[in-house]
């Protein structure tokens, strides 16, 4: 699931993709309001996080030019405006939340996974052969049986979910699921993978090796 976070300010975007990667989101991030409805004209996310004081098209003009396209998105406005009549005009211009800086981070994700709900999943489940993840949740299962994963693992498996069939590269694997794209040169992902693999099981569609390339989920073979 794929979030947008909207935020000039360097060292708070880092730490907001940081904490929304570890709860197993997928996150895309930029400066500026003009970048922010581009973006979300040509994507499809399940929240947009958005600072109000942005350069070019602050907040406030962000929202109305995506309601005007009539995009439903979910957006959660941050701010460190805490007068009532600026929380209203956030919510009035579309915002669907309002959160005041500085905040405490559960508090942050538990309005996004509130937000996330509301919006309204109509792709909630992603199924490859007898292996289901519940996008909402953030759950995988394997023919019923629920896979305990952690939050890194999770965003492993439904990056190789939503590409199942296709090769996913290791920088693309880097950037996606541990937000860096510098090779660290460990084995983190083969770490990851071999969990994975472990985990769910014989009956799941097996994550295969493509030596040089990446990682492919496959199709489960069929029985002899």
């Amino acid at each position: 699931m794929k979030l947008l976070v909207v935020e000039d300010d360097r060292k708070l975007a880092t730490f907001l993709a940081k904490a929304l990667t570890e709860e197993g989101y997928e996150i895309d991030a930029c400066r500026n309001g003009r970048d922010a409805v581009a973006r979300i004209g040509q994507h499809e996310y399940a929240l947009v996080v958005l600072d109000w004081m942005i350069p070019e098209l602050d907040g406030l003009a962000v929202c109305r030019e995506v309601r005007r396209a009539e995009n439903r998105v979910p957006i959660l406005m941050l701010s460190a405006r805490a007068e009532v009549n600026e929380r209203v005009a956030a919510l009035d211009a579309g915002a669907d939340d309002y959160l005041t800086k500085p905040f405490h981070l559960e508090e942050l994700l538990a309005r996004v996974r509130a937000a996330v709900r509301r919006g309204g999943a109509d792709r909630r489940a992603l199924r490859v052969g007898l292996l289901t993840l519940d996008l909402l949740e953030r759950t995988a299962s394997v023919s019923q049986r629920r896979v305990d994963l952690t939050p890194r693992e999770y965003a492993l498996l439904a990056l190789l979910a939503k590409n199942a069939g296709r090769v996913v590269s290791r920088a693309e694997i880097l950037l996606q699921v541990w937000q860096t794209a510098r090779d660290p040169g460990s084995n983190v992902i083969e770490v990851n993978v071999r969990h994975l693999r472990e985990k769910l099981g014989a009956a799941a569609p097996p994550i295969e090796t493509v030596r040089g390339a990446g990682y492919r989920l496959g199709e489960p073979e069929s029985p002899p």
